[in-house]
Order: C-alpha cells, then structure tokens, then sequence
C-alpha cells in the first residue's frame, strides 16, 4: 500500500519542482537544467560502468568476492535511468546513487543479504578460448547407430499417442 501511495504522489512532487524551479529561474533554463542532468547521467553512467565492470572482471579473476561491486553496478544504472528521467526529485536521488561512499553505505546495509556463487564449467586458455572438460562424453552417432523401425516404448514422451509414429 505505502509503495501505491508513492508511485500516485511522486509524479505531483515532481511536477511542482518544476514549478518551484521554473518560477526562480525561468522556463527556458529549466529545460536545459533537465536536459543537462541527463547528458549528465549518461556520460556519468558510461564512465562510471565501465570501471565497475573491469572491477568485476578482476574480482572475478582474482576468486574475489563481487558482490560490492556488483551492487555498485546495479545502482550505477538505477541512477543512469533516474538522471535521464526528467524530473528534479529523481535526478537529486540519481546524482546521489552516483557518489561511491553512499554506494558504499548500501552494500554495508544489505551485505548480510547476499551471498554470490561461482561455478566455473570452462577450462580456459591462453588467449581467452575456453574448451570442453576433459572428462565430458561426447557420442556421435550416425543414421547406422539407429533405427525407427523397431517398436518404440508407448510411455515415451516421443511417441504421437494418436499415431503410434515417433515425432520427427
């Protein structure tokens, strides 16, 4: 209920920062202090995102705990797309979601709630390829190897119960 009561208010607190923000500095700047906070927010959101990720890459390499920079990242992006959206309230919060020690006290109040899990099912090379397991199976079969002909089991999920033919 709190949250429908926010997504009905929240569009009127925006649109009175407008008005609020246009009555002190006038229509036109208004509309490029909107425009400027979301050129803001996406040059932010690319300078800032990329690093991230080279952080998650080394933490990934170096079997290091991602999590802080993977909830660094998710908020990153929240405060990219609350900067291109157009409203005062949102790029307030957007701008804030962008400043490391805030992100920091995030991660430090939800640390305990998350637990990241890596299953590492390639072997990799020099050069970035990965390759099979040596311990995987691989049957290769040709049209010699098997037969439809035979009487197929009538519990297969294979087999058109209309019919009593395979599927193809």
């Amino acid at each position: 209920m709190p949250l429908l009561i926010t997504l009905f208010v929240f569009p009127f607190v925006e649109i009175a920062g407008f008005i609020i923000v246009g009555r002190a500095i006038g229509v036109l700047p208004t509309l490029a202090l909107i425009i400027a906070t979301a050129v803001l927010g996406a040059a932010l959101l690319r300078i800032q995102g990329f690093s991230v990720l080279q952080r998650l890459n080394d933490d990934m390499r170096a079997d290091a705990d991602p999590g802080r920079d993977m909830i660094h990242g998710v908020m990153i992006v929240l405060a990219g797309i609350l900067l291109l959206i157009p409203g005062f309230v949102t790029d307030i919060i957007g701008l804030l979601m962008f400043v490391p020690p805030i992100r920091d006290l995030v991660w430090k109040y939800f640390r305990k709630d998350i637990s990241v899990f890596s299953q590492r099912s390639f072997s990799y090379r020099s050069g970035g390829s990965s390759s099979r397991k040596p311990d995987a199976t691989v049957v290769d079969l040709d049209s010699s190897d098997f037969s439809s002909d035979t009487k197929a089991d009538p519990g297969s999920p294979w087999i058109d119960n209309k019919n009593d033919k395979p599927k193809n």
